[in-house]
C-alpha cells in the first residue's frame, strides 16, 4: 500500500513512486503501439444495466448518487443508475457499438485508465487502481489468430519491464469451451457456477472448491473430483494436451461422439493452436493450464492468467480472454479478445518487493540559481534558453544562500546547478556545477550539453 494513503484502498503515490508508475505506463504504451494498437479513453461511468450483469464483479460496483438523492436511491432502479466502471472491457464494448461507423475493424485498441472496484483492500489490491488493457474487436467475426497475438504482446511488454525488477512472466491459458464440454459430459448443468468455483482454486484450495461444487453446483463427490482432475491438467504443447484430455474423458465415461465432447474438442483445438503457435515465436511463454477459469461471465472461449516466477503470493498480474457476446447491435455482434494488466498492483510489487526506484524526483536536469530577486529575470532567461533546446530546467524558488540552493537541487535529485555570470565582475561568464561529481566549468546556455548519464530521469533497481 502506498505510504500516506489515508483512505484504505485508494493509493496516492509519492513523487518518486509516481516516476516509476509513469515509466511503466510509457513502456507499456510504447510496446502496444509498436504492435499496432490504437489508444483510446472512455468515460468513468456506465449505466447500471451494463455493469450489473457481468459476473461476480457486479457485487463490487460503486453506484453514484448526487447529494440531494441520498436516502432516495431506491426510487431509481439500479439498472437506470450510473456506476463507476470496474474494468475497461465493458466500457469498450459499449464504445465500439456506439462508434462502429467510425472505426476500422478489426479494431485494435490499448487503454490505460483508472477503474474502481469495491473489494477488500489488502497488500497490492486496491479499490481505485489503474488497468492497462489491449483488445481486438471484430465486426461479425474475429480470427482466432488474435488469441495467440495478444498474450504474446503482453509477454513482450512484461519482458520490457524486467529492467525495472520484474521477474519473468508466463501466460497460463485455458478455453471455456473445453471446460464446459467436459462438465456437461460429466452430467453437470450449472457450468457458470462450476467455472466460478474452479476460479477460486488458488485462493482456497482443492478441498474447499470440491465442497462448494457439491453444495452449490449440484455435483456429487465423483463429479467434483473429476472437475478438479481437469483443473490439474497442464501441458507444454498441443499433442501432450490432447493425449491427457482424451485419457481423462475415457476415465470418466465421456464418449468421443457425444455433443459434450465435440464442444470440448473445439476448445481444446483452439488451446492447442495457441500453445503451439506461441512456442514457435516465444518458447515457454504460454502454457496450457486447465484450472484457469476466470470468474467473469462474458468470456466464451480462451481465457488467460499471467504469473511471475517466484511471486506466487502476488497471484495473476495480467488476465483476460475471448468474448463473443459482450457487444452487439441488433443481429450484428462484435466479438473480441483482450488482456488486462493490473498496473497499480504491478507497480506496488515493483516498488516494495522488486526495489524499483527513481534516480531523482524532479524531471529537471538543471537548477538555475538566483543571486538576488532583482536578477531573477536573468535566471529565467537562462532557463528558457535551455528549455528551448530541450534541456529540462527549473529556477531556484528564492535567492537564498548558494549552499541552500544547492541543497534544494540535491533533495530533488537535480544533478546540475547553473550560476549566472556575476555582472559586477569583469570577463565573468556563466558556470555550471555537477553536484554529484563536484565538477564545475564555464558554460553558455546556447551551446552547453549535460552529460546524459546524469541528465536523464531514470528508474533503477536495488542490487
Amino acid at each position: 500500500m502506498a505510504k500516506g494513503a489515508s483512505i484504505s484502498g485508494f493509493p496516492e503515490w509519492l513523487p518518486s513512486e509516481r516516476v516509476v508508475e509513469q515509466r511503466v505506463i510509457d513502456t507499456l504504451r510504447e510496446v502496444f503501439e509498436l504492435n499496432g494498437f490504437i489508444g483510446i479513453e472512455t468515460r468513468a461511468v456506465e449505466q447500471g444495466s451494463s455493469l450489473l450483469k457481468k459476473g461476480e464483479t457486479s457485487k463490487e460496483i460503486y453506484l453514484l448518487s448526487r447529494l440531494q438523492e441520498v436516502g432516495h436511491e431506491s426510487d431509481t432502479p439500479i439498472e437506470d443508475r450510473l456506476g463507476l466502471h470496474f474494468d475497461l472491457t465493458v466500457p469498450l464494448s459499449r464504445y465500439v457499438v456506439e462508434h462502429s461507423g467510425d472505426l476500422a475493424f478489426p479494431f485494435k485498441r490499448w487503454q490505460i485508465q483508472k477503474v474502481w472496484r469495491g473489494e477488500r483492500p489488502q497488500e497490492g489490491r486496491f479499490r481505485e487502481f489503474v488497468q492497462a488493457d489491449i483488445d481486438v474487436i471484430g465486426n461479425g467475426d474475429l480470427p482466432d489468430h488474435y488469441e495467440v497475438e495478444l498474450p504474446l504482446v503482453m509477454v513482450s511488454a512484461l519482458e520490457r519491464l524486467r529492467e525495472f525488477g520484474l521477474p519473468k512472466a508466463t501466460v497460463h491459458a485455458n478455453n471455456r469451451k473445453l471446460s464446459e464440454g467436459f462438465y456437461r459430459g460429466l452430467g453437470l448443468t450449472d457450468v457458470e457456477g462450476v467455472l466460478r468455483e474452479i476460479d477460486k482454486l488458488d485462493k482456497i484450495g482443492a478441498d474447499e472448491v470440491a465442497k462448494l461444487l457439491v453444495e452449490g453446483c449440484g455435483a456429487d463427490e465423483n463429479q467434483a473430483r473429476a472437475c478438479l482432475e481437469l483443473a490439474e491438467l497442464t501441458a507444454a504443447d498441443g499433442a501432450e494436451l490432447s493425449g491427457k484430455f482424451d485419457t481423462l474423458c475415457e476415465k470418466h465415461g465421456i464418449a468421443n461422439d457425444s455433443e459434450a465432447y465435440v464442444l470440448a474438442r473445439q476448445g481444446l483445438d483452439t488451446l492447442a493452436m495457441i500453445v503451439d503457435e506461441a512456442a514457435r515465436i516465444r518458447p515457454g511463454s504460454v502454457i496450457a493450464d486447465l484450472k484457469i477459469a476466470r470468474g467473469l461471465d462474458y468470456y466464451t472461449g480462451s481465457v488467460y492468467e499471467t504469473f511471475l516466477d517466484g511471486a506466487a503470493a502476488l497471484g495473476s498480474i495480467c488476465s483476460g480472454g475471448r468474448y463473443d457476446n459482450l457487444a452487439s447491435q441488433g443481429n450484428r455482434k462484435y466479438p473480441g479478445v483482450g488482456l488486462s494488466i493490473g498496473l497499480s498492483r504491478l507497480v506496488s510489487y515493483m516498488l516494495h518487493t522488486a526495489g524499483a526506484h527513481a534516480n531523482r524526483v524532479s524531471p529537471a536536469s538543471v537548477l538555475v540559481a538566483v543571486w538576488n530577486e532583482e536578477d531573477r529575470s536573468a535566471s529565467n532567461q537562462i532557463a528558457n534558453q535551455l528549455r528551448a533546446r530541450g534541456i529540462t530546467a527549473d529556477v531556484a524558488p528564492t535567492a537564498a544562500k548558494l549552499g541552500k540552493q544547492i541543497k534544494y537541487a540535491d533533495k530533488l535529485g537535480i544533478p546540475y546547478v547553473w550560476f549566472p555570470a556575476d555582472k559586477s565582475a569583469q570577463d565573468a561568464s556563466d558556470e555550471v556545477k555537477n553536484i554529484i561529481t563536484g565538477d564545475q566549468q564555464r558554460a553558455n546556455a546556447q551551446s552547453w550539453e549535460p552529460d546524459t548519464v546524469y541528465a536523464q530521469q531514470t528508474v533503477a533497481v536495488e542490487a
